[in-house]
């Protein structure tokens, strides 16, 4: 389990607060993430979880399976994919998530990843040094 995943070990209904949220949507799922990806741009883009002056955002990198040079083989990169997808689902982010996979207009270009700002539940400031 990564090291992202291992600070959320709770269950993905609940805020990081315990209460129950209001409307889970469902989970986010890797097939439906990669399917996505190939569908919008026609590779399986990296995905990256950032922390940048104590806000976190999830980022499509630019790099993608499909290249010579990426650094995980398929098996490897699915599991990694599910550990970012892990730490969405369970802040409960799952359907602002997929809604901007959907229709961000952008592209990942070289030197330049697509970047959502996840905004969740005040607790998560404990969490993000």
């Amino acid at each position: 389990m990564g090291k992202w995943a291992l600070l959320f070990r709770r269950n993905p209904y609940y805020s990081l607060t315990g209460t129950r949220s209001p409307s889970p949507s469902s989970p986010l799922k890797v097939d439906e993430v990669i399917n996505c990806f190939v569908e919008r741009w026609g590779v399986r883009y990296d995905l990256q979880l950032v922390v940048r002056s104590k806000r976190l955002y999830l980022q499509v990198m630019w790099a993608y399976l499909e290249q010579q040079s990426f650094p995980l083989d398929e098996g490897a990169y699915e599991l990694h994919i599910a550990e970012v997808l892990e730490v969405v689902n369970r802040l409960g982010l799952a359907e602002e998530v997929r809604s901007w996979l959907a229709q961000t207009p952008k592209k990942p270009r070289v030197g330049r990843a697509l970047s959502l700002q996840l905004v969740a539940d005040q607790s998560l400031n404990e969490f993000v040094l």
